[in-house]
């Protein structure tokens, strides 16, 4: 079998075994229902037949959960030392790096999946751009797929979950919130870059139902270079 679909499934599953996937599903699942459909400028205060509001708290609780997710992919691994008998058999650096993302990108889809009844909801309300509904979601998945990324190279980096946790906050702290904050203080070319760099800037287009090429390849590339950071990581323990 596939060294990389052996790793997936076996990690999958251990989300599944530990409870971890079924809390944060429940929880995810919880907090996005009741501050969509319950609570402050929900669907019925705004009055419009669109997910924003949705698209707006998972944004922020996928920031939070997903650290927590990759936080013991590599850490755990190092800390007991399985990451050696891994790394001893017939498994390249880059295939364990490419299955436990993946692992993790399909915990995220999963649950995601779980809030199309929201979509199917609203689209009942009344008229919906199912375009807009659609793009947002993508925007999700890239934006995970970043996210989860970056909480491998912390991961990779220390064999401490809670460090691993916190550092992972960090970095994707800088690209979903820091970098669009400070590009507004700072003038000229040096605004632009950190404005790119912000994780808003492309999501918010994404979600008005546009797919910008540059937006799609943004989250691709940052996802890439956190793979490949792990990668080098992990290629040091080889040494």
């Amino acid at each position: 079998m596939n060294p990389i679909l052996t790793i997936t499934k076996r990690e999958l599953a251990s989300f599944f075994d530990s409870l971890i996937a079924y809390i944060m599903l429940v929880i995810f699942l919880g907090f996005c229902g009741f501050f969509t459909w319950m609570f402050g400028s929900d669907i019925f205060m705004r009055g419009q037949a669109d997910l924003y509001v949705f698209f707006s708290w998972a944004y922020l609780l996928l920031f939070l959960f997903i650290p927590a997710l990759t936080m013991r992919l590599l850490a755990e691994e190092k800390r007991v030392g399985t990451i050696e008998l891994l790394l001893t058999k017939a498994v390249s650096d880059r295939q364990l790096v490419i299955g436990k993302f993946l692992s993790c990108w399909l915990l995220i889809i999963i649950a995601l999946a779980f809030t199309l009844p929201y979509y199917f909801t609203v689209a009942t309300l009344g008229n919906i751009d199912h375009g807009a509904i659609w793009c947002g979601y993508l925007g999700l998945i890239l934006m995970s797929a970043a996210h989860i990324a970056i909480g491998l190279f912390a991961s990779s980096i220390t064999n401490n979950q809670i460090v691993a946790f916190l550092l992972a906050l960090v970095i994707g702290g800088l690209f979903q919130y820091i970098f669009g904050f400070v590009s507004g203080a700072m003038p000229g070319f040096l605004g632009q870059i950190l404005n790119f760099l912000d994780f808003n800037s492309h999501f918010t287009s994404m979600i008005r139902g546009v797919i910008d090429t540059k937006d799609v390849v943004y989250f691709l590339s940052v996802t890439v270079l956190g793979l490949l950071l792990t990668e080098v990581s992990i290629g040091r323990l080889r040494a």
